[in-house]
């Protein structure tokens, strides 16, 4: 007998985790479809992590609409269901007449959105803010922000399934029809799957997932983006996003702080037709550098850790013109489907608010039962880098795990990798357990050093010993417990 759910999501990304999350709200039996093996393998972890502000967009489109509300209920989300976001502000440096004009069309746009606390700078405010930035003036906008999109999408997810949504990983959309019933029948690369609603959340692979649902004409292409990550010795030193003056279509090169600390450069913006090459050329490269040192010169090469691309997928009209988010439920052709196309930036930022406007949609259609059950709370992996050292002490009394050290480069502990590894979604993969806690990100800095065991023993360390980075309780507690100290960096 076949299993009928109430709704299946087609894309785990993070506008996918979302609307499962918001569904889950109501009695419905949910079904989250990903083609890779954990969530956030694209689009949603491939991006600058900014949380924007709403006045890059044009008046009256859904993009702005929808950032503006995503943007305000950030802090929330964050505290909910816990995961990385520092609303830091942003600035957009200029340097001429021409930039000036650009920037305060920007703030008439932004407000007519719906945008607020931007605002004109002078060159002394804006090195107040930034000091290391090169310009004149700048347009400031205090309530854009910073995200770790891992944790964002993983949050969304997590809390998506602890009320009732069942993931499916390494289940490729490969053919949709319907039954007799008018029930849809997905087929994929693990197995079939039955269901009353369907929703559209496939990001680059909307166009065809469309197609394959009915909805046929939607041209999608895709711009690729390429970034450097710097160490996080250069954190300090950048406080806030820097952007240049943007053009039309395009924000430009801009440099940006993480929530872990680090700087990243980039993107650049090339379009492709292959969805699946991430690679990042060395021209690409020293192209980004010498584009950002314009407005922050500190950049190093010694600096560079690595390097990632993401590809936004943008839906283009016959002209080429990028347009605006479809969300759209077609009863003449697709019954019972929410079809979102062209979500590309802000998506990160408006993934929360674009879930429910599609759910709305839904309900003019179907009453919605709520879930009395559902907890909109989720707690992520605690880190333990980021305690005090009396939690450090009594995390490792309680678990002597937290007491050795797995990967030193991010100083992450074995409690900690296991969590991971015994994660709610069930993800079993080295990349999984690297973005729930950040193992293997982190740059190593002496030659011998590698991510792996604590332990010293069995190990050729030169002249370079390794020192202890903690102290009081915690060392005293190592030593005591294992006869050594087992948390220290090179």
């Amino acid at each position: 007998m076949k299993e009928l759910y109430d709704v299946l999501v087609i894309g785990g990304g993070i506008v996918g985790s979302a609307v499962a999350r918001e569904l889950s709200r109501y009695r419905l039996r949910i079904g989250v479809l990903e083609k890779n093996l954990d969530v956030c393998n694209e689009t949603s972890g491939r991006n600058s992590g900014v949380v924007h502000g709403g006045f890059a967009y044009d008046r009256g489109s859904l993009k702005a609409k929808l950032c503006v509300e995503g943007n305000r209920m950030m802090g929330e989300l964050a505290k909910e269901l816990d995961f990385r976001f520092i609303r830091c502000g942003k600035v957009l440096v200029g340097n001429t007449d021409e930039d000036m004009e650009t920037l305060k069309r920007t703030i008439r746009q932004g407000e007519d959105n719906g945008a607020s606390g931007l605002e004109l700078i002078d060159e002394k405010r804006l090195h107040e803010l930034v000091p290391a930035v090169v310009g004149k003036f700048a347009m400031y906008s205090k309530n854009s922000g910073i995200v770790d999109p891992f944790g964002y999408t993983i949050a969304l997810a997590e809390n998506a399934h602890a009320n009732g949504a069942e993931y499916h990983f390494g289940c490729e959309v490969m053919d949709v029809s319907r039954d007799g019933d008018g029930n849809y029948c997905i087929s994929t690369s693990g197995g079939t799957f039955y269901s009353r609603w369907v929703v559209n959340s496939a990001g680059l692979g909307c166009g065809k997932i469309s197609d394959l649902l009915g909805i046929t004409g939607y041209h999608i292409i895709g711009s690729k983006g390429d970034y450097i990550i710097l160490d996080k010795r250069t954190g300090p030193l950048l406080p806030m996003p820097v952007y240049p003056v943007p053009s039309n279509t395009y924000m430009g090169i801009h440099v940006t702080n993480t929530t872990d600390g680090n700087v990243i450069i980039g993107p650049n913006a090339d379009l492709v037709t292959d969805f699946t090459y991430y690679g990042v050329p060395q021209e690409n490269m020293d192209y980004l550098a010498n584009s950002a040192s314009d407005l922050w010169p500190c950049i190093r090469k010694q600096d560079y850790i690595r390097n990632y691309s993401g590809i936004l997928p943008k839906w283009v009209d016959d002209q080429g013109v990028i347009q605006d988010f479809k969300i759209e439920i077609r009863d003449d052709l697709a019954p019972r489907v929410i079809n979102l196309v062209g979500i590309e930036s802000p998506g990160l930022t408006a993934a929360v608010p674009i879930a429910r406007y599609a759910i709305e949609m839904m309900k003019e259609r179907e009453k919605l039962e709520e879930n009395p059950d559902f907890n909109p709370e989720r707690k992520g992996i605690r880190r333990f880098e980021e305690c005090s050292m009396e939690e450090q002490a009594r995390l490792i009394e309680e678990d002597p795990d937290y007491g050795e050290v797995i990967c030193r480069c991010e100083k992450v502990t074995k409690a900690e990798i296991l969590k991971a590894i015994h994660n709610p979604l069930g993800v079993d993969t080295m990349t999984g357990i690297k973005y729930r806690t950040r193992s293997m990100m982190g740059a190593v800095r002496a030659v011998t050093a590698r991510c792996g065991s604590s332990s010293s023993s069995n190990r050729s360390w030169g002249k370079k010993k390794p020192r202890c980075s903690m102290s009081g309780k915690v060392h005293r507690y190592c030593s005591e417990r294992f006869g050594r100290c087992r948390i220290w960096d090179i």
